[in-house]
């Protein structure tokens, strides 16, 4: 049910997005002929009002706005085209403002209610920032190691593991970071234990017996160093905000802004030196987000409204970027023929965005059977 929730709230932004242009085309005096609910064919008129047609469309893909008179070159009146430049640049560049002002608000509120913390350093107000939750997770379970013969799974939360057997002083130990299970497992190098952990709301007991400190010592340096129980734990930390939550709202995006266009950099350095496989792995498509939904539902619902924000953001930047048939691109070619004093014609700027958006399909097309491959394969 969250992972249809979280593509619901996906192609929410994408429609939101449109809505964006749909608003600001009609405050420039823009005459707006439709608004898509999904991509056609058309499904059904929901109907009109003030020359707008609104349609639910049978591709549930977003959305879309369409402008009389789109190309720079129309002048006729009430069309995109006849209006001044200022607006025709307010117009293309309203979703990109409404994705990025969706996400704010999203980081805001997610910050209010409890944020996970997604990277080292995440933006918080020190004085304002409290932990309310701090949990152990599997993250990956060496094969054959102590913790897959116990039954560890990926995602299970460690709770505690304590010596198994007949003492009466078994030492116990709790966790609330990662780091504190390497200390455990240590302690415990060679013992029987009894590991609790919380699998889909119900808590299980495995039985394990862990690696000794010689067996751990000798794979030290090598291809296949092990660990005393083989298991790399994750931390999965919720911190929360009261007055300074549109603080860290804006912290948030900028943070991620910032990191979101290092990965950029280092795509396109990665393609320039020839690194695909460096490249390719920074990037994911439809098919690489609903892995990520359903692999982190298990986490909940602000977890799942925090990846929404994240795309949201994501979507701002990648529409930000002068990419032909993108918005972005679309502001950058219109500017571009301003400054060579050139008239941008019908047919160069079909051509332009036409190749532009061909590429896109392309791209989209290669990164779906990436996705497939890294995800499903």
């Amino acid at each position: 049910m969250l992972v249809i929730v979280g593509f619901l709230l996906i192609i929410l932004l994408v429609i939101v997005h449109e809505a964006g242009h749909f608003f600001a085309a009609r405050r420039a005096g823009i005459v707006v002929e439709e608004f898509g609910i999904g991509f056609p064919p058309r499904a059904k008129i929901l109907g009109k009002k003030n020359g707008t047609t609104y349609t639910l469309n049978w591709l549930p893909l977003g959305g879309f706005v369409k402008l009389k008179g789109e190309h720079d070159a129309d002048k006729t009146p009430g069309s995109f085209g006849a209006t001044k430049l200022t607006d025709k640049v307010k117009v293309m560049m309203a979703g990109v403002v409404i994705n990025f002002l969706v996400a704010y608000l999203m980081f805001t509120f997610i910050a209010l209610v409890g944020m996970p913390k997604l990277v080292d350093n995440q933006f918080t107000v020190a004085s304002d920032n409290r932990i309310v939750k701090q949990e152990v997770l599997a993250g990956y379970v060496e094969p054959s190691s102590p913790a897959q013969k116990a039954g560890l799974q990926n995602k299970d939360r460690i709770i505690s593991i304590i010596e198994n057997g007949n003492c009466s002083d078994c030492q116990e130990f709790t966790f609330n970071k990662s780091g504190d299970l390497g200390v455990a497992t240590k302690a415990l190098a060679g013992k029987a234990v009894a590991i609790t952990i919380l699998r889909d709301g119900k808590q299980h007991k495995l039985q394990a017996y862990l690696r000794n400190n010689k067996e751990v010592e000798a794979s030290k340096g090598t291809a296949n160093q092990k660990g005393y129980l083989g298991v790399i734990p994750d931390n999965y930390i919720v911190q929360r905000a009261t007055w300074s939550a549109p603080i860290v709202g804006a912290g948030v995006t900028a943070q991620f802004t910032r990191l979101t266009f290092d990965g950029l950099g280092s795509i396109v350095t990665g393609l320039f030196h020839g690194d695909t496989k460096a490249a390719t792995q920074q990037v994911s498509g439809i098919v690489g987000i609903g892995y990520v939904l359903s692999d982190s539902s298990f986490l909940g619902s602000i977890f799942m409204l925090m990846v929404v924000a994240v795309i949201s953001l994501s979507l701002a930047i990648i529409n930000l970027l002068p990419i032909p048939a993108l918005d972005g691109g679309r502001v950058f070619v219109t500017l571009l023929y301003r400054v060579i004093k050139k008239p941008l014609t019908k047919t160069a700027e079909e051509r332009i965005h036409g190749t532009g958006f061909a590429l896109l399909m392309v791209l989209f097309v290669l990164i779906t059977v990436l996705d497939v491959q890294r995800f499903i394969l």
